[in-house]
């Protein structure tokens, strides 16, 4: 009897104890980060990624080109006023993201790479849909990213009013939507890499 008795007394105090570290990963904001961690390992598999030779064909079997809206108005970290149309020419990565999305932690570190290996050849948009823009350069500082990071400064056109966060678009050199992806996604990837160089 006080064997079960310990052993029910065991159970409740790995419940407590678990109970305790999920509430103070979110009362410390960490719950994001961890989340986000756990799910970086599901993107190493490379399931969530875009599958962007089926796209290729597609667009190069199809004479209907969508043409991306340039009108995109956006504020930087360092509260200069810009807009897509000024970006013009290049290819452009636009990665709708907030700081309480895991899904969107989890694939930042792809992205800062990505973003390292090809930033003088395609223009990076990090988009923050955070309430306060302040979070979002804090945690872009914290991690060490120096990515280029911006918040809307207008109301969104209706192209990029995405549902779900990540949401990622990319704008080919001759100004047209060549990929719309909802979700996470391992953005360092050589066919990723490979698809971005045949849309410049």
């Amino acid at each position: 009897m006080s064997r079960k008795k310990n052993d029910k007394k065991a159970t409740w105090v790995q419940y407590g104890v678990t109970a305790l570290v999920v509430i103070i990963l979110y009362v410390t904001g960490l719950h994001t980060e961890v989340i986000g961690f756990v799910q970086r390992g599901l993107l190493a598999t490379g399931l969530m990624n875009p599958d962007v030779e089926q796209i290729s064909e597609e667009s190069s079997s199809s004479s209907k080109s969508i043409p991306a809206d340039f009108s995109l108005q956006l504020i930087d970290a360092y509260g200069n006023f810009t807009t897509l149309e000024e970006m013009k020419g290049k290819v452009i990565f636009i990665n709708f993201w907030a700081t309480w999305c895991p899904p969107c932690i989890a694939e930042m570190p792809s992205i800062d790479k990505l973003y390292k290996e090809m930033g003088d050849d395609v223009a990076f948009v990090i988009l923050s849909v955070d309430q306060d823009f302040e979070k979002a350069k804090a945690f872009d500082k914290r991690k060490g990213y120096n990515l280029p990071i911006y918040a809307p400064a207008g109301q969104l056109p209706e192209m990029y009013q995405a549902s779900s966060l990540p949401t990622t678009y990319i704008i080919d050199a001759k100004g047209n939507l060549a990929l719309t992806h909802k979700g996470m996604a391992d953005y360092n990837d050589d066919n990723f890499k490979a698809f971005l160089k045949r849309l410049m």
